[in-house]
């Protein structure tokens, strides 16, 4: 098909990256904002992390709505909308009174960020065949490219102009960079419509239902982003408590997600060889592992070292949900599913980010937090893996039915 696996579709899939990287922001900067913003407001920490808890609320229910966007009328349309909810976002946000007009920007500036990111994934899904699971890591890279660009950038600004001129300097500087981005990624995609083991039935969803495939995932998704959400968001404010200081959180953080690339490309190779169920079981392995050694160390370079190690496993999760949905359903839902499976992977980030708030305000401690998200990972694991186990016995039927 025209344009598939060509020297376009690499040339699309690093313009993604980029507007994917700039739209990405407003996943991270509240973690380096979180500190000024919960003293200049005098609150508690739980309250504290609602803006980050309401953006990722408001990414992923936007995901779902611009996935359907992208499906209709191409990638344009969302990344266009995206950009101006995401400015318009962070332009009023540096203006908020208190924490809950705040947490509402933050939740506008979310939906925009969502245009960025599931269509973008599901776009370029479209664009190769022969090196689909490694186009999608590297479609999703700008998200955590982004994690480990912005923070010293925030960390930065914050200090020197305070968190509100930061904010509105950051809904500036994305209008203007992101509506010409778009702009170059307006030709349509080519829509596989027809592909191999495409079936009236269903697109092979293991013999379950669609929707309870999907149900499934998305159970996954909530559990293993609990977890995630832990390091992650809490890394910075943990750093501070720890009297280490959040400049050296904020470095964690860009260690972790800058490590995270690499897991996101090696993810997708290994999604092509294995299938994204496999790839997404053992990132959700060494994610649990990883959890337990921040368990177990707390000195400032052990802390370096378990966040890049974190980074390391977890980085290709994320991802791994496209690929799956690219297996198990039909190319022209795409966008939409790819959309539902990220609206309740962001749902466990957003979970998990308050939930880790309110357990530090209760125990005084983030090391009742850190076992939080390795219970809620183990669940992950486990319907991860009974859906590996059932996909080989599917694939043995088939076989044997042909």
């Amino acid at each position: 098909m025209s344009g598939v696996d060509s020297t376009y579709a690499w040339i699309r899939l690093c313009v993604a990256v980029v507007l994917g990287t700039v739209g990405s922001v407003c996943m991270w900067s509240y973690v380096v904002a979180l500190p000024p913003v919960q003293a200049d407001f005098g609150i508690l920490r739980a309250d504290a992390s609602m803006p980050y808890t309401m953006g990722m609320i408001g990414f992923a229910f936007g995901g779902v709505a611009m996935g359907r966007l992208a499906d209709r009328y191409g990638i344009l349309v969302p990344a266009i909308l995206g950009t101006v909810l995401l400015s318009a976002g962070y332009f009023a946000a540096g203006y908020s009174p208190n924490i809950w007009v705040l947490s509402g920007c933050y939740a506008l500036a979310g939906v925009g960020t969502s245009g960025t990111f599931g269509p973008i994934v599901s776009d370029m899904s479209h664009w190769f065949r022969k090196r689909r699971g490694i186009a999608i890591g590297i479609a999703s890279c700008g998200n955590y490219a982004a994690g480990a660009i912005w923070p010293p950038i925030i960390q930065y600004f914050i200090e020197s102009h305070g968190w509100r001129a930061t904010h509105i300097g950051i809904g500036i500087f994305c209008l203007v960079t992101m509506v010409p981005l778009a702009l170059m990624l307006r030709r349509p995609s080519p829509i596989e419509h027809v592909e191999l083991g495409t079936g009236s039935a269903g697109y092979g969803t293991l013999g379950l239902k669609p929707n309870t495939l999907q149900a499934l995932l998305a159970i996954a998704g909530i559990a293993c982003c609990v977890a995630m959400a832990m390091p992650q968001v809490h890394i910075v404010a943990y750093c501070a408590d720890l009297g280490y200081g959040p400049a050296r959180g904020a470095e964690m953080l860009s260690l972790m997600l800058g490590l995270g690339l690499i897991a996101r490309v090696a993810s997708g190779s290994i999604a092509d060889k294995i299938g994204g169920l496999g790839a997404l079981l053992i990132g959700s392995a060494l994610q649990a592992f990883a959890l337990l050694l921040y368990l177990g160390f707390n000195g400032l370079t052990s802390l370096y070292v378990v966040s890049a190690l974190f980074g390391l496993f977890q980085g290709g999760i994320i991802p791994m949900y496209a690929v799956i949905v690219r297996e198990y359903f039909p190319p022209k839902e795409a966008g939409t599913r790819v959309g539902i499976a990220l609206m309740f992977a962001l749902f466990g980030m957003a979970l998990g980010g308050w939930m880790s708030g309110a357990i530090f305000d209760f125990a005084g401690s983030y090391r009742a937090a850190f076992a939080n998200g390795f219970l809620w990972n183990l669940l992950n694991i486990a319907i991860v893996g009974w859906l590996l186990i059932r996909s080989r016995t599917w694939i043995s039927g088939r076989v044997a039915a042909a």
